[in-house]
């Protein structure tokens, strides 16, 4: 006959099964309270940074560089250079050796290019975009280029035949410029319309050239400037 007594086994066994039960309830109330809460502040601020970064992929050529940029004018006053043309090559490559040499090993994602004309038809530049892989890439590849005005080592310029900027060569350049912001690097180098190699100038003009630095600076700003979520569209990931 036998005299075990199976109970406690079973009671133990009911426990066992409440405790987990108990826990599986716990957890799936912290898997539902995880996936319906709304977005942390930590959360929102990194999808603000993804967006940002990847705005040189996902913004319309057209965001990036519009028609038409407003600069001070030398006399005072608002005037606006008009855009000749945008480049749909987004490779790296685009700059003097030693300056696409520090790009590429600041593991530089593109580099996109558009030129202007001043309000005076007189002065072309070449607006770059730089995308790093984060601020601290895009410090380390700014470090390549000269702060001082000078266009070498720095961006070739964007020319386009049959237009107004069909003469804009290399040897054309007379200024440059560089500013950065998160992970971007926004490039200038300028010249004159009518093709006059740079060397064959006389007394620098730098105040002919300053509209390059204050279009770049607002192409930067719009690249840079973190916009709120929008966890509900396509381009955000909260």
């Amino acid at each position: 006959m036998n005299t075990s007594r199976p109970w406690p086994t079973l009671v133990a066994a009911s426990a066992l099964t409440l405790v987990c039960a108990v826990a599986a309830g716990v957890a799936g109330g912290s898997a539902g309270t995880e996936l319906t809460r709304g977005p942390t502040a930590a959360e929102l601020r990194a999808a603000a940074t993804r967006e940002v970064a990847e705005r040189w992929r996902t913004w319309p050529a057209g965001r990036v560089f519009p028609a038409t940029l407003a600069y001070s004018a030398e006399q005072g006053g608002e005037e606006h250079a008009r855009r000749v043309g945008i480049s749909p090559d987004t490779s790296c490559a685009h700059a003097d050796p030693e300056a696409a040499e520090g790009l590429r090993l600041a593991g530089c994602r593109g580099l996109l290019r558009a030129t202007y004309l001043d309000a005076l038809q007189g002065v072309l530049v070449t607006v770059g975009v730089a995308a790093l892989p984060d601020e601290r890439q895009a410090a380390r590849a700014r470090a390549v280029f000269p702060e001082d005005g000078e266009p070498v080592p720095g961006l070739l310029p964007l020319a386009f035949p049959g237009t107004v900027a069909e003469r804009f060569t290399p040897a054309v350049r007379q200024a440059g410029s560089v500013g950065q912001a998160g992970p971007y690097l926004v490039l200038t180098t300028a010249g004159e319309v009518d093709g006059r190699p740079g060397s064959a100038v006389g007394e620098p003009r730098p105040a002919v050239f300053a509209f390059a630095v204050e279009i770049s600076e607002r192409i930067l700003a719009a690249l840079s400037t973190p916009a709120m979520p929008d966890c509900g569209g396509e381009e955000w990931q909260c």
